[in-house]
């Protein structure tokens, strides 16, 4: 079992953080989400606490927590807090995996001279790829695949998240050379044991292994 995994998107509010929880609850993972943009309300940390059933010692605080929900950089700004990338260091997860979460798609700024793909490219940690199976899917997953092989970043596979589109998931698969995870549903209402049970239907655990 890889001890570290990294999960981004090819968007934002495609349902990163929904899978996040759902794969530190299927792998009995740690998570962590480095930075969190809007405190308002329910955070991406806390969300995943509730819906993967994660105890407090599971979530690992965030090394930035900043108010306003927009980027990274937009979101420090307003803060006036500037985002020092070179302390976003892989916390020790005291013996368990850990899944790691990014924020919106790839290129998101962290600063004016950082993108988040540039920090996972010095992790150098396997990369599980959220997509959605709706319409655009083929351009914004293979660009992202594309941007993660050309940092060297490896693809541990793609897991798409919506309603089934077996023609765009496959020709995803074959044109970026990457290996299907599973798809997970649109689950309503959405609660810990539909994510779960939708998790252990979707998923097989050995494909998370390196």
């Amino acid at each position: 079992m890889s001890r570290q995994i990294v999960v981004t998107g090819t968007d934002t509010g495609i349902g990163k953080t929904v899978f996040s929880a759902g794969l530190a609850d299927f792998l009995g993972a740690n998570y962590w989400k480095p930075i969190q943009s809007g405190l308002q309300g329910e955070t991406d940390s806390q969300l995943v606490a509730r819906l993967g059933g994660l105890s407090d010692d599971r979530i690992m605080p965030e090394h930035y927590r900043l108010e306003t929900p927009v980027s990274p950089y937009h979101a420090a700004e307003i803060d006036g807090i500037r985002i020092c990338a070179e302390s976003l260091d892989v916390p020790d997860s005291g013996g368990r995996a850990l899944v790691i979460e990014g924020a919106g798609g790839l290129m998101v700024p962290l600063s004016r001279s950082t993108l988040y793909i540039d920090i996972f490219a010095r992790w150098q940690l396997p990369v599980v790829l959220c997509a959605r199976t709706a319409l655009g899917t083929i351009n914004h997953s293979l660009l992202s695949i594309a941007a993660l092989r050309n940092r060297g970043i490896e693809i541990l596979g793609i897991a798409f998240i919506g309603e089934r589109n077996s023609d765009s998931e496959s020709a995803i698969c074959e044109i970026g050379r990457v290996r299907w995870l599973g798809r997970l549903p649109w689950l309503s209402p959405l609660t810990a044991n539909a994510l779960h049970t939708a998790f252990k239907a979707s998923f097989n655990r050995d494909d998370f292994s390196l």
